[in-house]
């Protein structure tokens, strides 16, 4: 099993979380976060911006989906501009679900 973290646009959000759905990826968390890329932030004339907000979307599916999904998330989320986003992969070792005590997905 793989988590993905996407962090985008707080406007590319809801049409990222609709497509994974719409490919039957359905469990996700989505956090409001703020934060800044390389960049350090942004200056829009006079004025710096050194947080910027954006979305955490954490997902965990079997290793065979991870490219899929890195692949639906960056259809969405992608504009071109600074700040679209980032995705980290990672390993997960276990998983639980607390109500049944069920592992795995």
């Amino acid at each position: 099993m793989k988590m993905i973290k996407a962090i985008v646009r707080p406007e590319a959000a809801d049409e990222v979380a609709d497509h994974l759905a719409e490919e039957g990826f359905y469990s996700m968390t989505k956090i409001s976060a703020f934060g800044r890329g390389k960049q350090k932030g942004i200056t829009v004339g006079t004025i710096h911006y050194d947080e910027l907000p954006k979305t955490l979307i954490m997902t965990v599916v079997e290793d065979d989906d991870v490219d899929k999904v890195i692949g639906l998330v960056k259809e969405k989320a992608f504009t071109g501009n600074f700040g679209d986003g980032k995705i980290f992969v990672t390993h997960v070792e276990k998983a639980f679900t607390i109500r049944t005590d069920s592992t795995g997905l």
